[in-house]
């Protein structure tokens, strides 16, 4: 269920080019810019978008006095976030996405909101990730985390498979 709903995903973003998606981010991102939990927050945890993911390069480049802090893998289904200053502090890593290289961030308890991406939302918060695990597992260890999910609004489904080990977001907020 899980692989064949990821195989619709990837056929819907397949039929949007690369500016039709980068509109539909911008929709996604003004709604994550005046969310109350974004605009308070001091300390960020946020992605470095892939193609064909809701685009955050440029809001990353352009906040002022947050900390940003970008995951990287460091092994089979496990990431750690490092402190994201500049785009020099990115290089290619694993999966070719690009992460960071900047200084190890572990004082969890300061952040205060983690930006996810996903494949698929529901109403309920339930995402489908790529199928590795690693923001599942990531997240598990922090759950006072307020987890906000975005995607394109083709990316939004009535309910979504779940397991167990599935974390739940908080808010999803989507393109219309």
């Amino acid at each position: 269920m899980k692989a064949e709903l990821r195989k619709t995903i990837r056929e819907r973003k397949r039929q949007f080019t690369s500016q039709a998606l980068g509109e539909l981010s911008l929709a996604v991102i003004s709604q994550l810019e005046r969310h109350p939990r974004f605009v308070q927050a001091r300390t960020l945890m946020l992605y470095y978008s892939l193609p064909d993911e809701v685009s955050t390069h440029r809001l990353i480049d352009r906040l002022e006095g947050k900390t940003i802090l970008l995951p990287r893998v460091t092994g089979e289904g496990t990431m750690e976030l490092r402190r994201y200053t500049g785009p020099a502090d990115l290089a290619v890593g694993a999966y070719g996405i690009m992460e960071p290289t900047g200084q190890v961030f572990t004082d969890y308890d300061r952040i205060d909101l983690a930006v996810v991406p996903g494949m698929a939302f529901d109403p309920a918060g339930h995402r489908l990730g790529r199928g590795k695990g690693y923001y599942d597992r990531f997240l598990a260890g922090v759950p006072h985390l307020y987890k906000i999910g975005i995607c394109f609004g083709f990316q939004l489904f009535d309910h979504i498979p779940v397991e167990e080990t599935d974390i739940t977001m908080d808010c999803v907020l989507a393109s219309r």
